[in-house]
């Protein structure tokens, strides 16, 4: 096959099995975010505790907007509801997130080695979820319906 026979659109209908490694992807991410966000929900006083240890200012409103975040569009991006805006809100909260709790910068050397990996951990959750942005849900979503 030379070059000039490969089609230069390759947009093509997703397949099942991409719909089901979407959904696989969908469910994965949301196990990252749902379960935190439970936790910031019934453990409010150690959330806002911990916000406020880092400097945010506000940390009671920083608590409840990482609970709504991640409790709430976390569901919304694990069902497939809105799933891009999801995707879209989960990815800029991430790396608000990771810029205010995993400044490895400005840490001291026993410190930023750690913070530095999840710090790059969650800008490549970021980028899944931008991946997630840009191609969809998938067909099993409600977003299908």
């Amino acid at each position: 096959m030379t070059t000039a026979s490969i089609p230069l659109n390759t947009t093509t209908t997703p397949n099942a099995a991409q719909d089901t490694l979407a959904l696989v992807g969908r469910i994965l991410i949301a196990l990252l975010f749902v379960p935190a966000g439970f936790a910031k929900l019934t453990g409010f006083a150690g959330t806002v505790g911990y916000i406020a240890s880092v400097g945010a200012p506000l940390p009671q409103v920083g608590a409840a907007i990482a609970v709504l975040v991640e409790l709430g569009v976390g569901l919304m991006l694990l069902v497939g509801f809105k799933t891009r805006l999801a995707a879209v809100v989960l990815a800029v909260f991430t790396l608000a997130a990771s810029v205010m709790f995993h400044n490895y910068w400005s840490m001291p050397v026993d410190k930023a080695f750690v913070n530095q990996l999840m710090f790059f951990k969650n800008v490549a959750i970021a980028g899944g979820l931008l991946a997630i942005a840009a191609f969809g849900a998938g067909r099993f979503a409600i977003d299908r319906k």
